[in-house]
């Protein structure tokens, strides 16, 4: 094994109910309200573009996805001048694992290349994250494996070199679509999701890290 491809949202860092909140606010503005249930059922870990259009769908609402999408996004810039989304348990020490045994780390995400950058800015991760492939980099998001795809042809590895580190079950079927094995760390948002593909199922981002030694 040579690298690992972390997810971002909900893996290393803990902004699930952030985004939940950020959306809630937005569609209640529209005079849509959005539910908890529908929002880990039906959007966490898939891509902000395909999250507008399926709001669009079952909201009906009167806007293109790309416009839902232009809204969402200022909202988390303006999040973003002010914070960093806060690091997962766990986060920075799996991290500085990978890079102190020489595996080399992309972040793979359906969510903004900004909130990745300011992740690894502010936490200092700039010498560790070689590769960063968000749903600004490709045309269709999680769960397509097109982001995986784009990370293997950057650094210029194949599937079997790489593991993936998911918590959704749309992450999982993206990096399995891509032929790269993949770990599952749920979160509350995604304990009900269907893990069945994942080569191991684990508690937290330490519990897998123990066992990175097999895999080498």
């Amino acid at each position: 094994m040579k690298a690992i491809f972390f997810d971002h949202d909900g893996t290393l860092i803990d902004s699930e109910i952030t985004h939940f909140e950020l959306w809630k606010a937005m569609l209640a503005d529209m005079g849509k309200a959005l539910t908890f249930d529908y929002y880990h059922t039906r959007m966490a870990g898939i891509s902000v573009m395909n999250n507008a259009s399926d709001i669009i769908r079952d909201f009906s609402l009167a806007l293109t996805p790309q416009e839902l999408f232009k809204k969402r996004r200022a909202l988390t810039l303006q999040f973003l001048q002010r914070q960093a989304f806060p690091l997962m348990h766990g986060a920075k020490e799996a991290l500085f694992f990978c890079k102190s045994h020489n595996l080399r780390v992309a972040i793979v995400t359906g969510g903004a290349r900004l909130a990745v950058e300011k992740t690894v800015s502010f936490y200092g991760f700039g010498d560790i994250v070689e590769c960063i492939v968000s749903s600004d980099d490709v045309v269709k998001g999680k769960p397509s494996p097109d982001c995986y795809l784009a990370a293997l042809s950057q650094m210029q590895l194949a599937s079997h070199e790489v593991m993936a580190v998911e918590d959704t079950e749309f992450g999982l079927q993206a990096a399995v679509s891509a032929g790269i094995k993949t770990v599952a760390i749920p979160t509350p948002l995604s304990v009900n999701h269907d893990f069945s593909k994942a080569a191991g199922v684990y508690e937290n981002l330490e519990s897998w890290v123990a066992t990175l030694p097999q895999y080498s």
